[in-house]
């Protein structure tokens, strides 16, 4: 992401009506909130078949047809998915890419916020573009897209082989393989897709499916020489570059290497893993019985399970904690190394780890309201719209974006202030 150390940590509260956008144009769509919090905008119509964005007030210089899947990247500059004379690309900051295309639809960043990189159609074709860069090669479909964490490299499930109404056989024979930064690879497969891409951009992982019954994992177009009954995403270890994912055999689930087998418990479910950021911890969301979800960090399961869901398994900076969000009995909350929160929501946000990891805090939603909460304890701020909270480098402050009553505030907070233990 942009470097929080450049943001304004020192203003305490910063404010933008928007009350009157309502009355400036046809209408208004979803307001966004930039991860620094100083800018707030919304695609705006301004006349049938002219649309814009506004940003802080202030329109982009050119309208557009048509805008969608407006965001703010990391790097808090605003993309959008535009349409111009019956073409679609994608304009940063109100400037369009140079390329055209039938259609443009997945659009992602990188966590630092300097690659943008959307799916396109062009003449019934198929690829991706990295930073207005289309693959020169294009297939009869590319679905499921990775960018790779550095930005320089992207991939995509592609179809290889045409098949006709009548020619079931090809299925199994394989018409799917993956390609990266449009580079196919040679084997074909009945399905791939979950790819992950190592940090050196290198490698390529995926699942793949062999025949009707037999799943494994290929990197580089190669498959390990074990099957299983199911798979799910690889992930790659950030330093050995080895290779570890979910896999099923004897009707339950456990971690592989390598194809090899990394970890001892079996789990009816075992999914979504997340390596710590120093690397040494592996976690991953874990079904110990049916029915019950935890998380199990280096295949040791939390005590406490939910009954609906866990998700957005997040590691603290410093790699000691693991917070995620929970729902249980139809209540969202979030759980933080295995310890639910006592207060539940009709709607919870992925939890946000201050630098030293003492702190957990998460956008909410509540009775109707949007709001925040920090270890626990709920802000006393509730908003019509609010954006996940973020913490300054140092931990001494507490970044807050929300909008109340037509009015945009961006406010910082000592967090000695929020008497949170």
């Amino acid at each position: 992401m942009a470097d929080p150390y450049q943001w304004d940590w020192e203003s305490t509260e910063k404010q933008i009506n928007v009350t009157d956008w309502k009355d400036r144009f046809e209408w208004v769509e979803e307001f966004y909130a930039s991860p620094d919090g100083e800018k707030v905008a919304a695609v705006v119509n301004q006349a049938e078949g002219e649309f814009n964005v506004c940003v802080n007030g202030e329109t982009w210089e050119n309208p557009f047809e048509k805008i969608w899947h407006l965001r703010f990247s990391p790097d808090n500059r605003l993309a959008a998915i535009v349409s111009d004379s019956g073409e679609w690309t994608v304009a940063v900051d109100g400037e369009p890419w140079e390329n055209r295309f039938g259609y443009v639809w997945n659009m992602k960043f990188n966590p630092k916020g300097d690659a943008i990189a959307v799916s396109f159609q062009q003449d019934m074709k198929y690829g991706l573009s990295l930073n207005d860069a289309p693959w020169e090669e294009t297939f009869l479909h590319a679905t499921d897209p990775v960018l790779s964490e550095d930005g320089l490299h992207t991939a995509a499930s592609v179809q290889v082989v045409s098949v006709g109404e009548a020619e079931i056989h090809k299925f199994q024979e394989g018409t799917i393989s993956a390609a990266m930064d449009g580079v196919v690879w040679d084997k074909p497969f009945v399905n791939v897709w979950g790819k992950a891409i190592s940090p050196d951009g290198v490698h390529l992982a995926a699942e793949v499916r062999l025949n009707l019954y037999d799943y494994t994992i290929a990197v580089n177009g190669v498959p390990w020489p074990k099957t299983y009954a199911g798979v799910w995403e690889p992930v790659f270890h950030p330093l050995t570059h080895e290779v570890f994912a979910p896999v099923r055999i004897q009707g339950k689930w456990t971690m592989a290497r390598n194809a090899d087998i990394a970890w001892n418990n079996r789990y009816c479910q075992l999914w979504h893993s997340v390596f710590s950021p120093d690397s040494k911890k592996l976690a991953a969301i874990v079904s110990p019985s049916f029915g019950r979800w935890t998380i199990a960090v280096d295949d040791v399961p939390w005590a406490q399970t939910f009954g609906d869901l866990v998700t957005d398994l997040t590691f603290s900076p410093d790699s000691r904690r693991i917070a995620a969000v929970i729902k249980d009995q139809d209540n969202w909350s979030i759980v933080a190394d295995g310890q639910a929160w006592k207060n539940t929501f009709d709607m919870v946000w992925k939890p946000i780890f201050n630098p030293d990891g003492n702190m957990v805090a998460s956008k909410i939603d509540k009775n109707g309201k949007k709001g925040f909460a920090v270890n626990d304890r709920i802000l006393e701020f509730q908003c019509e719209d609010a954006w996940p909270p973020a913490f300054s480098p140092d931990g001494s402050k507490i970044l807050l974006r929300s909008v109340e009553n037509g009015i945009y505030f961006r406010r910082i907070i000592p967090v000695s202030e929020l008497n949170i233990q």
